[in-house]
């Protein structure tokens, strides 16, 4: 705890918090409130609710070569500050189109958030190493990660809570108030970074990047395995939680609140996971919680598969399956941040939100295609997630055999 309260980590933890949470809030305020609008002729409700939740994340498609260019030949923190700034006009204009319900304006400060998030995640997720160093890089994910899941929770809680409030003034406060208090956080941020590349040079074109990009990783070893199991864990992710409306229905007949908790206590999971991961790994990596993470996992999907359980046992399972996602995702962020990069670092984490990206849209084909054989059958999902699972662990089983190895070693070295 003595670590998480020193002063070079709270502005960029406290940073990373208010962005998460801004970002989800704006969402899930269109979501929950601006369906209820006056909507043009050619768009529905659930047209809306697709375009609002891809709007964030679109941008990484296109841009992410341009934020890890970004990150490489300019001060880190200069960049994330600077799109900090350009955060509090945006969301003066998300407050224009709340007062006025200007729908297609909020739907554009949501896209116009993505686009900042994108362009300045690579110069973010850089500074880890730049204040923890070659030892921090465990602990630093580790809380980072918790942060921005617990900012994503709060975001869609608050914007449930305030949508159904008479003071609708509140939404405008909460905007502007997190965007300032985002800027200060960032501004604080003190950090001595490796001098800028300033004759760097990369593709900006998405797939020479994505190219480029896999055959300098593989210079490194392990980063590139880090990072598909980092961006597998977004692909399980996004099924689960969209096989969690489903399953919590059909089986348990829950109502929307009621699966409101489920998800929730889904995101208090992974925030729990990666906390604990960080705090387990202390200066290390420590790349056994890969195996623990991945198998776990696939063992809680089993049970929720062939098990039908009641509320309270449902929860938990739920629970633990995305508290070992946690732990699973935060030695391979750490790999990413160990792995002598350079100032490099910048295009390899614009690298992983690539994969990243191509890996959510896979997840999302995957899920509209065994619900579509299946009749919408949330148990075959679940089968399919846990042989995913069985696969990610055979590869890092393959690739990376030593990661099997260091539990060992771990726990050996724990009795002495």
């Amino acid at each position: 705890m003595s670590n998480l309260i020193n002063s070079k980590w709270t502005p960029l933890f406290l940073s990373n918090f208010l962005s998460v949470y801004n970002d989800n809030l704006l969402k899930n305020s269109v979501i929950f409130i601006a369906v209820t609008w006056a909507l043009p002729v050619w768009l529905t409700q659930s047209q809306l609710i697709s375009i609002v939740s891809a709007s964030l994340i679109v941008p990484y498609l296109f841009l992410s070569p341009v934020g890890g260019r970004l990150a490489v030949k300019h001060s880190k923190k200069k960049v994330f500050l600077l799109f900090k700034l350009l955060e509090i006009p945006i969301m003066l204009v998300a407050c224009v189109a709340f007062y006025y319900h200007l729908v297609i304006v909020a739907v554009l400060a949501v896209l116009a958030m993505g686009v900042l998030s994108c362009l300045y995640s690579p110069s973010k997720y850089s500074l880890i190493r730049d204040i923890g160093g070659e030892e921090g890089v465990s602990f630093g994910s580790g809380v980072f990660e918790t942060m921005a899941f617990l900012g994503v929770l709060i975001g869609t809680v608050t914007a449930s809570v305030v949508s159904d409030l008479e003071y609708k003034w509140l939404i405008f406060v909460l905007f502007i108030g997190l965007a300032l208090l985002g800027y200060w956080a960032t501004k604080a941020i003190r950090v001595v970074e490796q001098p800028e590349d300033s004759a760097g040079s990369g593709h900006l074109n998405p797939v020479r990047f994505l190219i480029e990009s896999y055959r300098y990783a593989s210079k490194h070893k392990h980063v590139n395995s880090a990072v598909l199991g980092a961006s597998s864990f977004w692909l399980i992710g996004g099924m689960l939680q969209m096989n969690l409306v489903i399953h919590s229905k059909q089986l348990y007949l829950l109502s929307n609140t009621m699966t409101g908790l489920v998800m929730a206590v889904a995101a208090v999971g992974i925030a729990s996971g990666t906390w604990i991961a960080g705090k387990i790994s202390g200066k290390k990596v420590r790349k056994w919680l890969i195996t623990v993470g991945i198998s776990g996992m696939a063992v809680f999907f089993l049970i929720l598969t062939f098990l039908k359980l009641n509320f309270y046992v449902y929860t938990a399972s739920v629970f633990m399956v995305a508290f070992m996602g946690g732990v699973f995702q935060v030695p391979n962020l750490s790999i990413i941040q160990q792995a002598d990069l350079g100032r490099k670092l910048g295009d390899m984490i614009a690298y992983l939100n690539l994969v990243t990206f191509l890996f959510v849209l896979i997840g999302t084909f995957l899920f509209w295609l065994v619900t579509y054989l299946s009749n919408e059958n949330s148990q075959v999902v679940f089968a399919v997630i846990s042989l995913i699972c069985l696969l990610v662990f055979l590869y890092f089983q393959r690739k990376s055999p030593e990661f099997y190895q260091d539990i060992t070693v771990f726990f050996s070295s724990r009795k002495r």
